[in-house]
């Protein structure tokens, strides 16, 4: 129904909102306590359970400064949601580094409890390295958010 806003995507909105805030504690009250999360669907394993969620977010917090976390589009089938956006975030050195992904989340009572991103880390790891972002990244992650 237009102009309603599906639950998944209102707990995907909320865990986005919480760790632009940097909330880790918030981001993870969105996560069942057995989250299997594959950051990087295909490249590095996934992370397993809550603690170790927690792990990951409290050392990738303390690299960055700001995030601009946007989703572009989505679609729901059953119990999960498909999201299209961009990772964007400042490193503490400065770099802005813009990644655009896909991602699958499935939800268990109104939490997640598997997620995988799919996205090419060698994006991400070329803009850390400082080498601008292509027109096409740029073309991609420059669209208007949800």
């Amino acid at each position: 129904m237009p102009g309603v806003e599906s639950t998944k995507l209102g707990v995907m909105k909320a865990l986005i909102a919480d760790w632009s805030r940097g909330d880790v504690e918030g981001a993870l009250s969105h996560m069942t306590d057995d989250i299997v999360w594959h950051y990087a669907a295909g490249v590095a394993p996934p992370i397993k359970g809550k603690a170790k969620a927690r792990t990951f977010l409290e050392n990738f917090k303390s690299q960055i400064t700001a995030v601009d976390w946007r989703i572009f589009d989505f679609a729901e089938n059953g119990d999960r949601l498909f999201v299209e956006g961009v990772d964007e975030h400042k490193t503490t050195s400065g770099t802005v580094i813009a990644t655009p992904y896909a991602g699958v989340l499935e939800f268990r009572d109104d939490k997640i409890s598997a997620w995988r991103d799919y996205v090419d880390v060698s994006v991400m790891e070329a803009q850390r390295a400082g080498t601008a972002a292509t027109p096409w990244v740029k073309d991609l992650t420059s669209r208007a958010a949800l």
